[in-house]
């Protein structure tokens, strides 16, 4: 007769495969989206605070810093919440270009409130609700496209992704 052992507390996976147990790619992405909505409304309220006083060229200005630093912040926290998946990476970007757009829209529709009161923007938002993406798109509606616009999204998607892939890539999987 044969005597008894005991068997393994768990079978290996083969091939030598380490298990994949590393990250959260979905906590990942709503932390980055959390992260990105608040760059967003400090950004938006610092373009309420000084636009009486800004130039053409420190808007522009704003607005890219602002999407470069959304999308760091996103990329940072991507990297190191969802370590080596590249869906949170892909989330990421997107997250960080829609918060640079929204912060930009937002920051528009916050000014026209503030200089036209509430009662404009619920007009606005009834008769011309696409108004502010015109006008970051446009940034006039009589003039052509605003290239500073898709710059800036091009800007935030590339850092998130960036220092998502960077920072993720440097954790060890346990």
């Amino acid at each position: 007769m044969y005597g008894m052992h005991a068997a393994p507390p768990f079978q290996a996976p083969p091939y030598g495969q380490r298990p994949n147990a590393s990250g959260s790619p979905v906590g990942a992405v709503f932390l980055g989206f959390f992260a990105s909505v608040i760059v967003s409304l400090l950004y938006s309220g610092l373009i309420l605070v000084t636009y009486k006083d800004q130039s053409v060229t420190v808007a522009n200005i704003l607005y890219l810093g602002h999407a470069l630093l959304n999308g760091a912040v996103v990329g940072f926290l991507v990297g190191m919440v969802g370590h080596r998946s590249n869906g949170a990476w892909i989330c990421g970007a997107i997250i960080a270009a829609l918060g640079a757009f929204f912060g930009y829209t937002n920051s528009l529709v916050l000014v026209f409130a503030e200089s036209d009161g509430g009662g404009a923007v619920w007009d606005l938002v009834r008769y011309e609700p696409f108004w502010p993406a015109k006008l970051w798109w446009t940034d006039n509606p009589d003039s052509g496209v605003d290239w500073f616009a898709p710059l800036g999204l091009v800007l935030a998607a590339a850092a998130a992704w960036g220092l998502a892939y960077l920072i993720g890539n440097k954790r060890r999987q346990a």
